[in-house]
């Protein structure tokens, strides 16, 4: 019985719930079949692919995007689903709560979903000792991105005290290290990625990275997480600030503000980020944008909206050299990992 039959059947079951709900009710589940090694035996995994970005090699060019899983508590059930990179937090220093249920809708008729979760997370010492008990990262299985991010209670101008320091607790851990500063549901967040602050931070990530690299002897790339709700001159300022701090790769993009695609749908007016389908063609817009302004300066990593293969293709048309899953899964299921693996493997 194929994993797609098998989620079409589960599908009704799992909408019928609240979609935070159902996020934990799927994982917890993938978990146990993971352990009890059946998660293999019902998904069929993409045949291998490999790529070589940012100096990491990826077993295939389908990564599965940061936010699904926020405190790397299920890395080996979502590695079983044949990814060929997986990317967990954002992680804070502190733990947080994040922001009052509820905090996801979907909105079927747009195969999109608004999430204002506020980087809900146990803190980064618990994440790295998720991290570290992993089968994936103790046999070293394949590419783990560790994706960072700010308390809620920092002030903006001390924004990059808790990047530095989650940085520094994860870097051991991480085959790369994404930097997330577009959140839209952290207030002020967006802001790091303009001017004056941006060239802050990034100045001292890079630095912090070069004596992270001399203390473990290993260099591990960092990627810098934008959003899609820029122009034009904005995307060419975050480009010049990219390659002159020599940033490793870019992730474009996380969720929207923008509600024109879904406005007077249940839960369209709903605050937070929307993802999926809606964001498809503004993501691949800002990618268009940086491949123009990067050239081969540095690698982007799309994501946003891939809900077939075609989808896959697309990003990599305007400009991507990987891509990443996540709200696609809710909708299509873990045959959509296999289905755009074979889309990029073909074009």
């Amino acid at each position: 019985m194929s994993d797609k039959f098998l989620y079409s059947l589960l599908r009704p079951a799992l909408f019928s719930m609240d979609a935070e709900s159902a996020h934990h009710f799927t994982l917890n589940n993938l978990k146990r079949l993971s352990k009890l090694g059946l998660l293999r035996a019902v998904v069929q995994p993409p045949k291998p692919d490999p790529r070589t970005v940012m100096g990491l090699l990826f077993r295939n060019p389908v990564g599965l995007a940061a936010g699904l899983d926020k405190d790397g508590a299920y890395i080996d059930a979502l590695a079983d689903l044949g990814f060929g990179s997986i990317e967990v937090g954002t992680v804070t220093p502190r733990a947080q709560p994040g922001n009052p249920l509820p905090r996801m809708f979907r909105l079927p008729a747009a195969h999109g979903i608004i999430n204002r979760m506020g980087f809900n997370n146990g803190g980064v010492d618990a994440f790295v000792a998720n991290v570290q008990s992993s089968r994936f990262y103790q046999s070293k299985a394949g590419v783990l991105g560790l994706n960072i991010g700010k308390n809620a209670d920092t002030p903006i101008e001390r924004a990059a005290d808790d990047y530095l320091h989650c940085l520094e607790k994860v870097y051991p851990y991480a085959s790369y290290v994404t930097v997330n500063i577009s959140s839209p549901n952290t207030k002020n967040l967006r802001q790091l990625q303009g001017g004056s602050e941006l060239d802050g931070l990034l100045a001292q990530l890079k630095d912090a990275q070069g004596r992270l690299a001399d203390r473990h002897k290993r260099y591990v790339p960092l990627a810098l997480k934008i959003a899609p709700d820029m122009d034009g001159e904005q995307v060419k300022n975050i480009a010049d600030a990219l390659v002159r701090h020599r940033i490793d790769g870019v992730i474009a993009t996380n969720t929207t503000l923008s509600r024109t695609a879904v406005e007077g749908m249940q839960h369209g007016a709903e605050t937070g980020g929307l993802s999926g389908a809606p964001v498809f063609e503004l993501s691949n817009g800002i990618i268009r944008l940086l491949k123009a302004e990067l050239g081969d300066a540095l690698p982007i990593l799309g994501v946003g909206g891939i809900m077939r293969g075609v989808d896959a293709q697309a990003k990599i048309a305007a400009g991507a050299q990987l891509v990443q899953l996540y709200s696609g899964l809710i909708y299509a299921g873990p045959a959509l990992v296999r289905d755009c693996a074979d889309a990029l493997r073909k074009s």
